[in-house]
């Protein structure tokens, strides 16, 4: 969360929350939290330095065009298209920052996105393009968006 904007830490909490999204360990940590302590948490760790990694060479290439041009035969828009050409996010829409986050947790949202396991995403945006991406592909964003720097 280090890093993230605001406005996107108060959605994932408030969707923890009325587990929208689910996870045990985060639907029970913030199930008592108020606004106002929602509001707080957001603004440290929005505060934060994320910390950035190296890409994996061997994946970036098919990553980065992923990122930057999507796949026009399978449908897949560009990742740059909502979450910037450097991954820094767009905050007023609610995006994410993506830069320097761990291949690991990327690929594991979006295999959530992929399978419906995660339904938090604004009419299924995620969800359709996960729905259409293959593990490599997966693997392969996820490697060159760790090495993004904001």
């Amino acid at each position: 969360m280090a890093g993230q904007n605001e406005k996107y830490i108060i959605k994932q909490i408030n969707d923890f929350k009325s587990s929208t999204r689910l996870d045990p360990v985060m639907n029970a940590q913030v199930a008592n939290l108020s606004e106002k302590t929602i509001a707080n948490i957001a603004a440290f760790y929005a505060q934060q330095s994320m910390p950035t990694g190296e890409a994996d060479p061997a994946v970036v290439e098919l990553g980065e065009a992923i990122y930057r041009g999507g796949n026009l035969t399978k449908q897949i828009t560009a990742c740059g298209a909502c979450h910037g050409p450097s991954g820094a996010g767009n905050p007023p829409a609610g995006f994410p920052q993506l830069a320097g986050q761990q291949a690991a947790y990327t690929v594991k949202q979006l295999q959530a996105f992929r399978t419906g396991e995660r339904a938090n995403d604004a009419n299924e945006v995620m969800r359709d393009i996960a729905e259409r991406m293959s593990d490599a592909e997966i693997k392969a964003v996820a490697e060159y968006i760790r090495g993004l720097r904001p």
